[in-house]
C-alpha cells in the first residue's frame, strides 16, 4: 500500500465531487437540449415560410432591411446496397466516391485478431481514461 501525501484530497471526496459535477452537467445539458430543440423546431417553420415565399414569388433570393435569404438545392446520395456499390466502385475505378475514414471498431477487432499484421500508414493513439460511476 502506498502512503498518501498529508495534504492530498481523499479519493472518496474526489469521486463524490466528480459525480456531483457530472450530475450538474447532465442537468445543464438536458436544459440546453430542450431549449435547442425548441429553437430548431421554430427555425424549421420559419425556413418553410421563407421557402414558400420564394416559391410563390418565383424568386431565388430576397434582400430585406434585416438581411438576405436565398434558396438553394441540397442533394444527398446514399446506397442501400453496399455490396453492389462496392463492386461498382472497383469495376469503374472510382474510389473517390467513398469517404476516407476507418471504422474504429473494425480496425480494433482486426488488429486484435491479427497482431502480427499492421496495415501500412496506420496511426494509433491510446491514452488512459478514468470512468467514474455511482455505487
Amino acid at each position: 500500500m502506498t502512503e498518501e501525501k498529508k495534504d492530498a484530497i481523499p479519493v472518496e471526496k474526489l469521486v463524490k465531487v466528480y459525480l456531483k459535477m457530472n450530475a450538474k452537467l447532465s442537468e445543464l445539458k438536458a436544459a440546453f437540449d430542450a431549449e435547442e430543440k425548441s429553437l430548431k423546431d421554430q427555425m424549421v417553420k420559419v425556413k418553410a415560410a421563407l421557402l414558400e415565399h420564394c416559391k410563390e414569388h418565383n424568386v431565388e433570393s430576397v434582400r430585406t432591411t434585416e438581411g438576405l435569404f436565398y434558396r438553394g438545392v441540397n442533394t444527398r446520395y446514399w446506397t442501400n446496397d453496399w455490396e453492389s456499390m462496392g463492386r461498382f466502385v472497383v469495376e469503374n475505378n472510382v474510389p473517390e466516391l467513398l469517404e476516407k475514414r476507418l471504422h474504429q471498431g473494425n480496425v480494433k477487432q482486426f488488429l486484435e485478431s491479427h497482431p502480427d499484421l499492421l496495415p501500412p500508414g496506420l496511426n494509433v493513439d491510446s491514452e488512459y481514461t478514468i470512468t467514474v460511476r455511482r455505487k
